[in-house]
């Protein structure tokens, strides 16, 4: 197959890494650059975060050189996705070539640390390269050049550029605002809190003070050796394996032929090789094809006629010429067309996709697998031709024609497509004129792309009207659906046959909408089919609505004139308005306090620019020893089947495997993770109890090679003699399948409720909830590295929340003492509770695999395996009773909760006294009941952020809401009169009510009603839903009340030679700022030594890792308090030191004048002084328990026709006591508020009927990113004085705010309330029935427009039409 491929080509791979050359003649052609990256070279920014290019955490910068144009192109990329074949020739930069600690870090690092915009750091290198790129291509810009300090980046593409970034922690405004600090356009003052300048200072002091920015910053320095080498594609073979770069079509076809010839072998075509995000690659391709290199595949070409676009031209190279402009190149028309197109384009799933993604491979993908494309939808209706070659054979076939026909083999390729030019004609003898109309509709999750939409469509219209009258008739059109539930996008013929030719009316309308309902029907098992046939009707009403209907405008709003007639085009009535993408801006209020100096400083997060260089060392990221495996567990895809057998599918790939670790193979107990709150197996022993029950775990040379044996593993089940699996709450009841509580942890009934449910004016009964579950979405998956030690020792190095019992678990499986094993956990990339006792399994299960082997052996789990395994937060039932008075207030309530906890307790039973602890928030009169835990066939369910305290303030609000709208009266009142008191608060909340003083929750909910202007905008509110059909509005004013309790915690404090200091607590870095407070703790408590120097003292402390043999008792890190009680452990230590030094240095002051730090702490290794100190925190009984506080108002906008949800504002006042750190307290404040919008908003985890998880992956599970956060943010961090019993007055920031949410929730509510109300009057029907409505969690778009009515486009116009009679 040689000859014709080798024709001046290269046969090895030449490429450089952060300026360092690589040449490779032998490489495996399925290996992507972040394989390479990670693993054969010092560069480990690049992160596996999904594999898919949904998530931006293995994002690199690569460069291109053009040896005619002498110019280098900088484009961002998915590592992940991208072939290290098809980087020849290429310059790859990383967040380590960007900058380091060695060489210097850029600017960019250093004002993401500066802004407090890293957390657990694990997204942070993948951030700081989109903005590189995006600094590195405005700056090559004509634009003027700026003020000194500043780039040529605009406001908007700072923002756009990380928009395709997924980040968990941080809530995305600090990284926005550190990205917005480069644009030239920026207001200084929309700038975020930060460590640079003040509040109140010039912009010219804030710029002095900002790490320096100049053009040279933004060079991507492509290295000179790189220019002279050959360019060009490649062939190599690699045992077997072979990539080839055919430079033209010839020999394209000369290979394809030559394939065919060679039955069975695989083949795979690339372009960018992005389809494998999509279609994962479970299979190995014996021959690859490049097609970058064939000129006639890379072509733009533009003409009279239209623009042709090669099928190998990259989408985003694809935008930039439909977007560009040239004097008289096109009619008006057409560039309208193009540019239309362009801009549906961009919101293609996300930037560093579009630039190595292939227009063709997208539409290849959609004619030959169905993949639901964009591209293949806008461009049905334009009138796009393809150009196809089968051998030598050349076709021009209509979009529809290419997607109708049956999929094309290997011989056939996508050579371009052309999109012809449009323009408008004009009929001067009789005065009419036609005009085009071209829209793109896409209805999804996120408004700037990066998922897949609900639906998407195309218009094309031709419109004609007279010069001197309102009437517009549709003379044709081209009507395109696609993504709705079938195999490939459609024209409604039908629709556009009875349309053609009519006079637009609302008659005409509501016919073409009742037909387009009936031909818009998505396939059987498509979720929300229903839905995605309203979205079709509101496209369609969209486009058609503004022309030639003067009878349904909305009278407010200003339409836009067709030049030359009476028609207008309202568009902004109909859910086109366009509302700002990104944040306008955010207010951050903060009181700072020199007390405890320098505890309570906005101190940078420790580590914070290693973490935006990518030198934070993470588990992956420590080099694998010499001889490492990997492993891949096997699961069950069966919710309770007897396990008979393993194998691997015939003719599937078991290169590299080494072993296969099952139950028989464990040489102690069968336990997967042991803890204060029970035991887990680590396999299934001959039963597996739930779909990702843990069988097996393979194990081989290469994580690809393991996952890869894993996928094809076989397992095979025998159901015989099993009863029927439990997957529902409800079975559990019918089988009184439950886990039994511990009379000790279950709380306590309050009041006397029927004497109180008797006292009410009304009742409502047996209400009922269902709330679902939700995946923690870490960065870094489950990770793990077990390395065998000398005397049947292990260390095992684990991303971890809890090392000690990770440690107890180990032990007992292998069978051997506590003190053979050693935990090192140094720090976790996000964690959120997932890394709790679920790490402990999978660190265990490495423990055993190298046990056996006696080898060192590591997993870094797959995003799917990792989100079918996880278990989630515990979904529930919940019914409810509650009575109360005629003016809100709640005499009585009585609860019932049914708890799925899975297969396997894990922390099952302390979850009612957290739902309680929240639940509680308002002063229920009396409250009684009963929670019981349901043991189902399903994935154990876990500690999630808030575990139940989510939940139980999601209900209390749901009860608020259901009174007020039984009783018609505005819900913020009735929230307002079920405020505690504070003798009800102590009633309800006993020994953890505080003094009075304490209780801030009254003045923040009056402080935040003035802050937010909360009663001025319900009014300006009502005003906007009066003059506006098809957006809503609504706001919500919610409080929270939320119980923690500290627990014990270790510390030890040493101090070294040199005086530097060296600290261990059992806390675990989460991204939390822990080792931070730790640090300024330290700081603060050793200057109490009072000596010179002491100002340096906290750059002289480091926290280490921590370590379950060198500290032991660390515990678990969650609930909040472990950085306060860390704190707390640490100043005991200090209290020790200091009492220690202080007699030497009274002693050494006696013969000299003053004493510096270094001075003093030598004297005291010469006199023999322990410097080093341990200690164990243990919380007094009275100060245990606490009350956290907080307020929030969130304004949202509903449209009506898509049921997307906007959050216009949020404002916060939280009560963080005296802060230890208010840059850190900001941090978890906001970024635990998002995820809470994820939960509410967003998140769906479903499974399928044998309860597997089907979200698992970035392509069907959305997390909020920066488009889908509050566009105004404003945070105020309240210092509520003195609290003695608690660390330096400090309180809680890492979990409470995530329960404010519920205000978008509650605010999205009330817009629905509204448009109800307005679907009522068309309807006729009485408006009390309209409010009385539950809102599902999450209140996703589908669940949101399902609410404000899937017919409400119908029914508005039948109200019309009956109105115009």
């Amino acid at each position: 197959m040689g000859e014709v491929a080798e024709r001046g080509m290269q046969k090895c791979l030449v490429f450089a890494v952060n300026g360092k050359r690589f040449e490779l003649s032998d490489v495996d052609p399925s290996t992507t650059l972040l394989d390479f990256l990670r693993s054969q070279t010092p560069f480990k920014s690049v992160k596996l975060g999904c594999g898919e290019g949904g998530c931006g955490a293995c994002i690199v910068l690569l460069s291109k050189y053009d040896p005619v144009l002498n110019q280098v192109e900088d484009l961002t990329v998915s590592s992940c996705l991208t072939l290290l074949c098809s980087v020849n020739g290429c310059s790859i930069t990383t967040a380590e070539g960007v900058g380091n600690s060695k060489d210097g870090f850029h600017p960019i690092q250093e004002r993401f640390a500066g802004f407090h915009a890293s957390q657990c750091g694990f997204c942070t290198p993948g951030m700081c390269v989109s903005l590189f790129s995006a600094l590195v291509n405005a700056d090559k810009t004509d634009r003027p050049e700026p003020c000194p300090g500043f780039s040529k980046l605009t406001v908007s593409e700072a923002e756009k550029a990380i928009a395709g970034n997924l980040c968990r922690c941080t809530g995305y405004r600090p990284i926005a605002d550190a990205c917005k600090s480069f644009a030239a356009d920026v207001d200084m003052e929309d700038l975020g809190f930060n460590s640079f300048w003040k509040k109140g200072e010039s912009d010219d002091v804030k710029l002095s003070r900002v790490p320096s920015y100049n053009h040279s910053n933004a060079s991507s320095k492509f290295p000179e050796f790189l220019k002279k080498e050959i360019r060009g594609g490649i062939n190599l073979v690699s045992e077997g394996q072979c990539w080839y770069s055919p430079s033209s079509l010839a020999e394209l076809q000369s290979l394809l032929q030559q394939n065919e010839a060679n039955d069975g072998t695989s083949l795979k075509i690339i372009v960018g090789n992005t389809g494998m995000g999509y279609y994962k690659e479970l299979e190995r391709y014996d021959k690859y094809l490049d097609l970058k290199y064939i000129p006639e595949l890379s072509v733009i070409k533009k003409d009279p006629t239209g623009i042709e676009i090669g099928a190998a031209v990259t989408i985003s190279k694809a935008i930039e010429a439909l977007k560009e402009e040239k004097e008289g190149d096109f009619h008006l028309e057409s560039k309208t067309v193009f540019k239309k197109i362009a801009a549906h384009m961009e919101k293609i799933a996300s930037g560093f996709v579009r630039n190595s993604g292939s227009i063709g491979g997208n539409l290849m993908m959609a004619q030959r697998k169905n993949f639901p494309s964009d591209i293949a939808t806008i461009l049905l209706p334009a009138g796009t031709v393809m150009n196809i070659m089968t051998g030598k054979k050349l076709a021009k076939l209509t979009v529809e024609e290419f997607l109708e026909r049956p999929p094309l083999d290997s011989k056939s390729v996508l050579l371009s497509i052309k999109i012809p030019c449009w323009e408008s004609r004009r009929d001067i003898s009789c005065e009419t004129e036609t005009k085009l109309l071209f829209e793109t509709y896409r209805a999804a999750p996120r408004p700037l792309g990066n998922a897949l939409p609900y639906l998407n469509a195309a218009f094309l219209a031709e419109f004609s009207f007279c010069r001197n009258s309102t009437a517009v008739r549709l003379n044709n059109c081209q009507l395109a659906f696609g993504v709705y539930g079938t195999k490939r996008p459609i024209r409604a013929t039908k629709v556009e046959e009875f349309l053609t030719g009519k006079l637009l009316t609302v008659g005409v309308l509501y016919e073409a909408t009742k037909l387009l309902g009936m031909t818009i029907v998505p396939e059987d098992g498509t979720s929300h089919p229903t839905y995605r046939t309203s979205l079709a009707v509101g496209f369609l009403f969209n486009f058609l609505s503004p022309i030639g209907t003067p009878e349904i405008s909305d009278g407010c709003l200003d339409g836009i004139l067709f030049e030359g007639s009476k028609t207008k085009l309202n568009r902004d009535q109909f859910g086109q308005k366009k509302l700002p993408t990104f944040l306008s801006s955010a207010k951050q209020v903060i009181q700072l306090s020199e007390e405890y100096h320098p505890v309570g400083e906005p101190v940078t997060k420790a580590g914070a620019a290693i973490q935006a260089s990518g030198e934070a060392v993470y588990v992956d990221d420590i080099p694998s020893p010499r001889n490492c495996l990997h492993g891949a567990f096997i699961y069950s895809t069966e919710p309770l089947a007897r396990v008979k057998g393993i194998k691997f599918k015939p003719g599937s790939s078991t290169v590299g495997v080494s072993a296969l670790i099952t139950v028989k193979d464990i040489p102690g107990e069968n336990i997967g993770c042991k803890s204060i709150f029970g035991e887990e197996p680590l396999y299934a022993d001959e039963i597996a109890q739930c779909a990702g029950d843990r069988i097996a775990f393979v194990v081989a040379d290469t994580q690809k090679n393991a996952d890869l044996a894993a996928n094809s593993a076989l397992v095979e089940y025998d159901k015989g003699n099993l009863e029927p699996p439990i997957l529902s709450v409800e079975e559990a009841v019918d089988r009184c399948s439950f886990f039994e509580l511990p009379h000790s942890i279950y709380p306590l009934q309050l009041g006397d409720f029927s004497t109180c449910m008797a006292a009410a004016d009304h009742q409502i009964l047996s209400a009922k909830v269902k709330l679902g579950s939700q995946y923690h979405f870490y960065m870094e998956t489950q990770t793990s590295l077990a390395v065998p030690d000398e005397d049947n020792c292990m260390v095992v190095y684990s991303s971890n929340q809890f090392p000690e019992y990770t440690n107890d678990t180990i032990a007992k499986c292998l069978g051997v003492p506590g003190h053979n094993v050693r935990v090192i956990t140094r720090r976790v990339g996000g964690g959120f509770g997932g890394k709790a006792s679920k790490a402990v399994t999978v660190a265990t299960a490495c423990a055993l695999a190298a046990y056996k082997l006696q080898r060192p052996v590591r997993i870094y789990m797959n995003r799917k395996t990792d989100m079918i395994m996880a278990g989630g937060r515990h979904p529930m039932a919940i019914t409810y009773s509650v009575g109360f008075k005629t003016n809100g207030k709640i005499t009585a309530l009585k609860v019932d909760i049914l708890l799925d906890a899975g297969i396997y307790q894990d922390i099952s039973l302390v979850m009612p006294e957290q739902i309680l602890g929240a639940l509680k928030k308002y002063d229920w009169g009396a409250f009684l009941f009963d929670i019981k835990v349901c043991k189902t066939n399903l994935p154990s369910r876990t500690t999630m952020r808030a575990p139940g305290d989510l939940q139980g303030s999601f209900i209390s609000e749901a009860i608020i809401e259901h009174v007020a709208s039984t009783l018609s009266i505005e819900v913020d009142s009735v929230r307002n009169i079920n405020l505690h008191t504070y003798n009800s608060l102590e009633f309800f909340y006993k020994n953890s009510a505080g003094e009075p003083l304490e209780y801030t929750l009254p003045t923040i909910w009056d402080k935040l009603a003035t802050s937010s202007n909360y009663y001025l905008r319900t009014e300006k509110l009502k005003e906007f839903n009066r003059c506006n059909r098809w957006q809503k509005r609504g706001i919500s004013r919610v409080p929270i009340i939320f119980e923690v309790s500290a627990r014990p915690t270790p510390g030890k404090v040493s101090i070294l030679r040199d005086g530097s200091i060296v600290v261990e607590v059992g806390g675990i870095e989460l991204g939390q700022g822990l080792w931070t407070k730790v640090k300024q703790m330290t700081a603060y408590a050793l200057s109490l030594v009072k000596c010179g120097g002491q100002e340096e003292l906290l750059e002289k402390v480091r926290v280490i890792q921590a370590d379950t043999l060198s500290l032991v008792q660390g515990g678990m890190t969650a609930g909040s308090t472990t950085s306060e009680s860390s704190c707390e452990a640490v100043r005991l230590c200090c209290n020790v030191l200091v009492e220690r030094l202080t007699s030497l240095k009274e002693k050494l002051l006696e013969q000299m004048k003053s004493l510096e730090w270094e001075t003093l702490i030598s004297q005291a290794y010469l006199n023999s002084v322990n410097l080093s100190a341990s200690s164990f925190y243990v919380p007094d009984f009275s100060s245990t328990s606490y009350l956290n506080y907080g307020v929030a108002v969130s304004e949202v906008e509903v449209n009506l026709l898509t049921g997307e949800t906007t959050i216009l504002q949020t404002d916060i006042i939280y009560d963080c006591g005296q802060s230890l750190n208010p840059a850190v307290d900001l941090g978890q404040i906001e970024g635990a508020y998002v995820q809470g919008i994820g939960f509410f908003m967003l998140e769906e985890y479903p499974t399928n009927s044998d309860g597997l998880v089907i979200a698992n992956g970035t392509w069907t599970y959305k997390i909020p990113t920066v488009d889908t956060i509050p566009k105004q943010f404003n945070v105020e961090i309240l210092n509520s004085g003195h609290h003695k019993k608690r660390v330096l007055s400090s309180k809680a920031s890492g979990e409470p705010p995530l329960l404010l949410a519920v205000s978008v929730h509650c605010a999205t509510r009330a817009a629905i309330k509204e448009a109800r109300r307005q679907l009522c009057s068309w309807s006729g029907v009485e408006e009390s029935s309209s409010t009385l409505f539950q809102l599902e969690v999450p209140a996703t778009m589908a669940v949101v427009k399902e609410q404000c009515g899937l017919d409400s486009v119908q029914r508005f116009l039948q109200w019309t039409m009956n109105r115009n009679e």
